[in-house]
C-alpha cells in the first residue's frame, strides 16, 4: 500500500475536523472525489484506525471503514485483494482490544459487523466466532465489554446466519447477565438478547424457552440500570423492552405480572431520576396496550392502578410538552381504561378517587380529579348509571379551596362533556355557574373557558336561558384576557355559535368586529394558535347564522385562509382547509368559483413529505419499528444511510423532538386535508368533477400511511367521493340481490373498481381497530346508496371482513398471547364494542342490498352476531346485537321465515333485558319479524303484548333510552294490528297504543303506527271512536308545520284524508281540533 496515500488521506481527515467550514468542505470534497471511490482506502483507513495518535481522527476513520465496507452492498471491499482482507479480518478485533477509547471501539465494532455482513453468509470468516467468545469470557472485564459489543453489533446485521448458534449464544448471555464488574456488558448482553428476539419464531420452542428463561436476569439488569442513574443504558434497555412488547412471538407471556410489577415499581419510586422514572412508565404504558389479554387475565388493573395514583399526584411541569412521571400515571390510567373492560378497570379507580378525593392534600384531590377525566374515554358507557356518585365530586371540586384542584376539575368537566353529553347538559344548571364564576379567576380563567368551550358545545336548546350572559362574560375577555386565553375564549364563543344556531345572530356582528385583527397575527407559538382558532371559530358562525347573513363576510374570510396556508405553519393550513370543508357546506354550489386554488392546495398538502430536512427519508416500516409503534403522528422517524458514497446524516446530529413536533402537525394537516377533499365534492357536486380522478388516487396513496388518522379519513373520503359521484350519475333505483339488477354506469364502475380493491387490501394489515371500524361504517354507508353493483365480484371478501371482526380474529384484533383456538373474552373494552357494533352495520347493509339471496350468508352470520347476547355481555355489545338483527330482519324481508322461531326466543329474552336501549331495539326487531316472516306469530300475539307492556310505562322526565322504546314498542304493536287485528284485544290495547302518541324519539315509528290508524279506520272505525278527539289532536301535532318533520309526505297525505272522511262524519270533531285547515279549500 501507497504511503503517500495513507498519508494524504490522515491530512485530509485531519482537515475535516477543524473548525474553518471552507477548509472541512475542501477536504470532504476531495475525500469523496479522489479516495472514497477506490478500494483501497478501506486499507488505508484501517492502517489510520490502527496508528493515528489523534483520537478524533481514529473515530472519524473507523466511521469512513464502516461505510466504505458496506457502500454499494461491499462492491469496495470485495474488490479487495484476498490477502489484504484476510489482514483486516486477523488484525482488527484485535486492535479493538487494545483501543483506549471507548467510542473508538465502538466505531471500529461496527466496522467489524459490517464486514461479517459480507463474509458470514459466504462462510469466509469462520474464526470470528470463536474469537468473540473466547472475548467475552475472558477474565479482563475491557476484553468482555469490547467482546460483548461487536457480538452485539454482529447480530444486529446478520442474525439469520447464526441461528444455529443461538443455544450457545444463550449460555454464554446467561454468564453476561450476571457479570460481576460491568454494568456495560450486562447492558449490551440485554441488547444482543433484544436482537435475537425478533428472529425467534413461534415453533421454535426450546429457542422460546431458553430466552424466557433469561428474562428475569434481563429485567434485573433494567433495574441496575435505573438504580445506578445510567440513563443512556436505561433508554436503550427500554428500547430493547418495547421490541419485546411489540413482537408478534408472545416471548413475555409468563412473565407480564412480575414485569408490570417491576415498572410500577421503577416508575413509583421518587429516589429515582425522573427522566428514568418517565421511561419505566412508559414502558409500562406500552405493556399495557401491547399485553392487554394478560393484564386483563390476570386482572392486574385494580394493582397497578393502585401503584400509580400515588405518582399521579406528584407536580406537573408548567410546560404542556414537557414529560413528568405524573403525566405518564395519567397516559397509563386512560390506557388501562381504554384497552381492558371497564369492569376491571373503574370499579378499582372508583374506591381510590374517593379515597384521595377526600384527603387534606390539595395534590392528592387533584390527582384524583384528574385520574377521573382521563378514565372517561374508555368508560363512558359504564359510567353513565353512577353519574349519581360522580356528580357530587364535580360540584365539590370546582369550589375546593386549592386553585390546582379546581383547575383538575374543569378538565375532568371537559372530558365528561366529550364523553356524556346528555347527562352534562342535563346538570346545566350546576356546571355553568360553577364554570362561570372560575372564569373570573385569573388561576383557572383558562381550563374554565376550555370546560366551558366543551359544555356549549353540548347544550343545544339549553343555552338560551345562559346566552346572553355567557356572551357577555366572554366578550369582556376577548378585551382583557393574555393571549393563550383568547384563544381559549376564541373557541367558546365558536360553541356558543354551534349550540345556538340562529339565536346566534345578535351577536355575530359585534363578534366578528372584536376578533376580525385575529387574522393577522403572524408571530409564532400563541399568536399563529389565536389565528387558528379564529378561523375555526369564524366557520362556525357562519353554519350558525347561514349563508345569507355570512355573504359579506365570504370572499375575505376565504382571502384570510389562503394567506394562512402561505404562512409556512402546519396548523394554519390545517384551520384554512376546515375553514374550506365548512364554507363549501354552508354554500353549497356557491363555493365552486375557489375549487381551482383550494383543490390544487389539498393536494399538495397530501403530498408532502413529513420531514423538515430534504437528506431524509421516511418508510412506513422504519417508521413504526424505529419509533415506538407508529400509533400517532409523532412516531415515525427513519434515516436513510447513503448509497452513493456521499456523507449520510447520523443519528445523533438530529433534533429528534424537533422533527417529531414536524411530522406530527404535518401528519395532521394531511388528515385534515384528505377529509377536506371528500366534503368539497359533496358541497359542489359536478364543479367538482375535474378533480375527482387526482384526489381519488391521491387518496388511495394514502391508504398505507404509517398514521392512523391519515388511514381513517382516506377511507372516509374515498368512499364520500364514490357516493357522490353515484349520485351525480343519474342512477336507477336498484333493487335487492346478489345480482345487481341495475348496472352501474362505466364511470361509477371504474371509480368503484379503483378504490374499493385498495380499501380491501388495506383491511388485511390494518391494527387499529378504529380505521377497522370506520371502514366498516363506510362500506356500510356506500352498500346502503349504491347496492349490490357495489359489492359485486367482492361480496366474498366484504363478508369475511364482517365474519373476521365477529369472530374478533381481524388483525387489528389479534393477541400473539393467546392461542388461535382461544375464544376471545367476552368482557371487553368499550373501544373494542365500537368496532363489533360496526361489523354489524355492515353486514345489516349487505343484508339490505342482497335481499332474499342473502339467506346463506345469514345462517353464518345469525350465531356470530347472537353470541353478543348475553347477560355477562355489555350494554353496547348487547343493544347493537339485537339492532343489527332487527335490520337484517328488515333487508331480507319474507327470506328470514325459516328462522323464526330462534330469532323470536332472542328477542323475548332482549325485551326483558334491564337497558331500556336493549329493550327498544328488541321492540324494534320484533315488529320486523311479525311483519316480514310468512309464519303466523298469531298465537304468540298475546305473549308478545305482555313482553311489549312495561316500555309504555314512562314519564315526561324518563331518560331518553325509555322513551325511545315506548315509541319502538308502539311500531311494533302498529305493525301487529296491520299483520292480524282479530288476534289482538282491541279493549285492552288500543287504551295504551293511543295514549302513547304521538311519538316524541323516533318519527320513523310513525309509519307502521299511522298505517296501523289507517288500517283500524278501513276495517274497524267503530273501534276508534271512542278515542277520535284524542286522535285528532294527535293528528294536529304530527302535522304542525312549526314543529319539525315527523311524518313523510304520503303518511301526511293520508292524514289529512282521513281528516276530511271524519270530518264528514263529524264537523265539530275536527273544527274543535282547529283541523279545519287541512280540508279541501280551505
Amino acid at each position: 500500500m501507497d504511503p503517500n496515500f495513507v498519508q494524504v488521506l490522515h491530512n485530509l481527515l485531519v482537515q475535516t475536523t477543524s473548525n474553518d467550514t471552507a477548509q472541512v468542505k475542501a477536504a470532504t470534497a476531495q475525500l469523496n472525489q479522489d479516495y472514497y471511490k477506490n478500494p483501497t482506502c478501506i486499507p488505508a483507513l484501517a492502517s489510520i484506525l490502527a496508528s493515528s495518535p489523534d483520537q478524533a481522527v481514529r473515530q472519524l476513520a473507523a466511521v469512513e471503514l464502516r461505510k466504505r465496507v458496506s457502500q454499494n452492498s461491499g462492491n469496495l471491499w470485495t474488490q479487495l485483494p484476498q490477502n489484504e482482507r484476510e489482514q483486516i479480518k486477523s488484525k482488527l478485533p484485535e486492535l479493538i482490544l487494545a483501543e483506549p477509547n471507548n467510542l473508538v471501539r465502538h466505531s471500529a465494532a461496527r466496522v467489524v459487523a459490517a464486514i461479517a455482513t459480507i463474509e458470514i453468509p459466504l462462510g469466509t470468516w469462520s474464526h470470528l466466532l470463536p474469537f468473540l467468545h473466547q472475548t467475552c469470557t475472558s477474565p479482563q472485564v475491557a476484553h468482555r465489554e469490547v467482546g460483548i459489543y461487536i457480538l452485539f453489533t454482529v447480530l444486529e446485521n446478520i442474525v439469520e446466519g447464526f441461528q444455529e448458534h443461538l443455544q450457545s449464544f444463550f449460555k454464554l448471555f446467561e454468564q453476561l447477565l450476571v457479570d460481576p464488574e460491568s454494568i456495560e456488558v450486562r447492558i449490551t448482553t440485554v441488547r444482543a438478547l433484544g436482537v435475537i428476539a425478533q428472529y425467534i419464531d413461534s415453533d421454535d420452542k426450546i429457542d422460546l424457552k431458553s430466552f424466557q428463561s433469561l428474562l428475569p436476569a434481563m429485567i434485573q439488569v433494567i433495574g441496575q440500570s435505573v438504580e445506578t442513574g445510567n440513563e443512556t443504558g436505561a433508554r436503550q434497555l427500554f428500547d430493547v423492552l418495547e421490541t419485546l412488547l411489540i413482537l408478534e412471538v408472545p416471548i413475555l407471556g409468563k412473565h407480564i405480572p412480575e414485569l408490570a410489577q417491576f415498572l410500577l415499581t421503577c416508575g413509583g419510586n421518587r429516589a429515582f431520576d425522573g427522566e428514568l422514572r418517565v421511561l419505566a412508565l412508559n414502558a409500562l404504558n406500552w405493556t399495557v396496550q401491547y399485553k392487554k389479554s394478560k393484564i386483563q387475565s390476570h386482572n392486574l388493573a385494580p394493582a397497578i392502578l393502585e401503584g400509580l395514583m400515588p405518582i399521579a399526584t406528584e407536580d406537573e411541569p408548567e410546560d404542556l410538552d414537557d414529560d413528568a412521571p405524573s403525566r405518564s400515571a395519567l397516559r397509563i390510567i386512560d390506557g388501562l381504561a381504554t384497552n381492558l373492560p371497564p369492569t376491571q378497570v373503574f370499579p378499582a379507580l372508583r374506591n381510590l378517587i374517593v379515597q384521595y378525593f377526600s384527603s387534606p392534600d390539595p395534590k392528592n384531590r387533584r390527582g384524583a380529579m384528574l385520574a377521573l377525566g382521563v378514565s372517561v374515554e374508555g368508560c363512558s358507557e359504564y359510567m353513565t348509571p353512577l353519574m349519581g356518585e360522580v356528580w357530587p365530586i364535580i360540584e365539590t371540586g370546582l369550589q375546593d379551596g386549592d386553585p390546582s384542584v379546581r383547575k383538575a376539575t374543569c378538565v375532568a368537566v371537559s372530558c365528561l362533556c366529550e364523553w356524556l353529553e346528555e347527562e352534562c347538559a342535563a346538570k346545566h344548571a350546576v356546571l355553568i355557574p360553577g364554570i362561570m364564576a372560575l372564569m373570573n379567576d385569573n388561576d383557572t380563567q383558562r381550563t374554565a373557558c376550555t370546560a366551558l368551550d366543551a359544555l356549549l358545545e353540548i347544550l343545544q336548546d339549553v343555552i338560551d336561558q345562559y346566552l346572553p350572559l355567557i356572551m357577555e362574560r366572554l366578550g369582556g375577555l376577548l378585551e382583557t384576557a393574555p393571549l393563550p386565553v383568547k384563544a381559549v375564549v376564541t373557541g367558546a364563543i365558536g360553541s356558543a355559535a354551534h349550540a345556538s344556531k340562529s339565536r346566534f345572530l345578535p351577536y355575530f356582528q359585534p363578534t366578528m368586529a372584536h376578533i376580525q385583527h385575529f387574522l393577522v397575527l403572524t408571530g409564532e407559538g400563541e399568536e399563529i394558535e389565536l389565528r387558528g382558532i379564529t378561523m375555526d371559530a369564524i366557520g362556525t358562525f357562519a353554519e350558525a347564522v347561514g349563508k345569507d347573513v355570512f355573504r359579506p363576510f365570504f370572499p375575505d374570510m376565504m382571502k384570510q385562509a389562503f394567506e394562512g396556508i402561505e404562512m409556512g405553519s402546519a396548523r394554519l393550513r390545517e384551520c384554512s382547509f376546515l375553514f374550506f370543508g365548512v364554507m363549501a357546506r354552508v354554500f353549497g354550489e356557491e363555493f365552486a368559483p375557489y375549487l381551482p386554488n383550494v383543490v390544487p392546495a389539498l393536494l399538495a398538502s397530501c403530498k408532502q413529505a413529513e420531514h423538515g430536512e430534504e437528506t431524509m427519508s421516511f418508510s412506513v416500516a422504519d417508521a413504526t419499528s424505529a419509533f415506538a409503534s407508529g400509533s400517532s403522528p409523532s412516531n415515525a422517524i427513519a434515516v436513510a444511510d447513503e448509497s452513493d458514497g456521499n456523507t449520510s446524516i447520523e443519528l445523533e446530529d438530529i433534533d429528534l423532538d424537533k422533527m417529531l413536533d414536524v411530522n406530527s402537525a404535518i401528519a395532521v394537516e394531511k388528515e385534515i386535508a384528505a377529509d377536506t377533499i371528500g366534503t368539497l365534492f359533496a358541497a359542489c357536486k359536478a364543479h367538482f368533477f375535474p378533480y375527482v380522478e387526482q384526489c381519488a388516487l391521491e387518496l388511495v396513496a394514502l391508504l398505507p400511511h404509517y398514521y392512523e388518522g391519515i388511514r381513517k379519513s382516506a377511507t372516509d373520503s374515498l368512499l364520500e367521493v364514490v357516493r357522490t359521484f353515484y349520485d351525480l350519475s343519474n342512477p336507477q333505483e336498484w333493487t335487492a340481490g346478489a345480482v345487481g339488477t341495475v348496472p352501474l354506469s362505466p364511470n361509477v364502475k371504474d371509480l368503484v373498481d379503483h378504490t374499493l380493491i385498495p380499501l380491501l387490501e388495506m383491511y388485511e394489515t390494518e391494527d387499529n381497530k378504529s380505521v377497522a371500524s370506520s371502514l366498516c361504517i363506510g362500506l356500510a354507508e356506500t352498500i346502503s346508496k349504491i347496492g349490490p353493483a357495489f359489492v359485486e365480484g367482492h361480496l366474498e371478501t366484504i363478508c369475511n371482513i364482517a365474519i373476521q371482526i365477529l369472530e374478533q380474529k381481524a388483525f387489528c384484533q389479534q393477541d400473539p398471547d393467546q392461542d388461535e383456538d382461544e375464544e376471545a373474552p367476552e368482557d371487553q373494552a368499550e373501544y373494542d364494542s365500537v368496532l363489533i357494533s360496526s361489523a354489524g352495520d355492515l353486514v345489516s347493509a349487505l343484508a339490505s342490498a342482497l335481499g332474499p339471496d342473502f339467506t346463506p350468508a345469514f345462517n353464518k352470520f345469525f350465531p356470530l352476531i347472537a353470541k353478543y347476547y348475553k347477560k355477562s355481555r355489555s350494554l353496547s355489545d348487547r343493544s347493537s346485537a339485537i339492532g343489527c338483527l332487527a335490520e337484517i330482519i328488515a333487508g331480507m324481508k319474507g327470506a328470514v321465515t325459516p328462522s323464526t322461531e330462534p330469532l323470536l326466543e332472542l328477542f323475548y329474552r332482549a325485551l326483558g333485558d334491564t337497558d331500556a336501549e336493549v329493550q327498544s331495539n328488541a321492540a324494534f326487531a320484533v315488529g320486523q319479524l311479525v311483519e316480514n316472516t310468512e309464519v303466523d306469530l298469531a298465537p304468540q300475539y298475546l305473549h308478545l303484548l305482555g313482553a311489549l307492556r312495561p316500555l309504555f310505562i314512562v314519564t315526561q322526565d324518563s331518560p331518553a333510552a325509555k322513551l325511545n322504546a315506548k315509541d319502538n314498542a308502539a311500531g311494533a304493536v302498529g305493525r301487529l294490528f296491520i299483520r292480524n287485528t282479530a288476534a289482538i284485544p282491541l279493549d285492552q290495547v288500543l287504551p295504551i297504543f293511543v295514549d302513547a302518541l304521538p311519538l316524541k324519539n323516533d318519527y320513523l315509528e310513525n309509519r307502521p303506527v299511522f298505517s296501523a290508524i289507517f288500517h283500524l279506520f278501513r276495517t274497524n272505525g267503530a273501534a276508534l271512536y271512542p278515542f277520535l278527539d284524542r286522535l285528532l289532536q294527535v293528528f294536529g301535532e304530527v302535522l304542525d308545520q312549526n314543529q319539525p318533520e315527523q311524518v313523510e309526505e304520503d303518511i301526511r297525505n293520508q292524514l289529512i284524508l282521513l281528516i276530511g272522511a271524519v270530518n264528514k262524519e263529524d264537523p265539530m270533531k275536527v273544527q274543535a281540533s282547529g283541523l279545519t285547515v287541512f280540508l279541501p279549500g280551505a
